[in-house]
């Protein structure tokens, strides 16, 4: 569980794995310069680093579309202060590329940043992000499903349309829950504290198993 008297630890997601993410549009853009890279999305090996890691790496989409801000509104009990927060990690995928999860999620304005992060606002609703890494904050007890993320996000979310994104005739959004398929529609993926969700449209990119969260989460 994460201390509400320590917000700081919520925010870096920055451990070994952690830090990986961050770098991981960098990693394939390396990839990328290489001879062989080309729209099947394999890319050559890189010394050191696993063929697995490469297969999962893809670079931040460009433009507005790949960047959706937070537009939506808080959802449930909206508390001046963050409280006891669980911890998930949302990573979202189009056209075969990264798409941010905003900061802000779920939270009203006004707010201050630091950095990029929220450090203060308004109020938090009952999942929140406070920085556009994919990690998403619960409280406890709320059972919250991805539908209210998206909600809270102001983005779409059906099996037909991630974002602003659509699938192809005869495909669907894809949802995967550490690594696993979900067999449900996207919306009904639990929040689940510690889990690693993966939304996709588009190519199929292998979905993460696993995130490793700040010490705290």
């Amino acid at each position: 569980m994460l201390d509400p008297a320590q917000p700081s630890t919520v925010a870096s997601s920055s451990s070994a794995a952690g830090a990986w993410r961050c770098c991981r549009a960098l990693l394939l853009f390396a990839a990328c310069v290489l001879p062989g890279c080309g729209a099947t999305g394999e890319q050559p090996a890189l010394s050191g680093i696993p063929r697995q890691r490469l297969l999962q790496t893809r670079p931040i989409g460009a433009g507005a579309r790949f960047r959706p801000v937070a537009t939506g509104t808080a959802i449930g009990r909206c508390s001046p202060t963050l409280g006891t927060r669980s911890a998930v990690h949302v990573e979202v995928f189009a056209a075969n590329r990264v798409v941010i999860v905003a900061g802000g999620i779920g939270i009203r304005r006004p707010w201050t940043l630091s950095a990029g992060r929220v450090t203060h606002a308004r109020c938090y609703g009952d999942l929140v992000t406070l920085e556009p890494t994919g990690v998403v904050l619960v409280r406890p007890g709320s059972h919250r499903r991805i539908s209210a993320l998206f909600r809270a996000w102001g983005q779409s979310l059906s099996p037909s349309r991630l974002a602003s994104f659509l699938a192809s005739p005869g495909t669907h959004v894809a949802a995967f829950i550490d690594g696993r398929r979900w067999r449900g529609t996207p919306g009904s993926v639990p929040l689940k504290a510690g889990a690693e969700i993966v939304l996709e449209v588009g190519p199929y990119v292998p979905p993460h198993a696993t995130y490793t969260f700040a010490p705290g989460a």
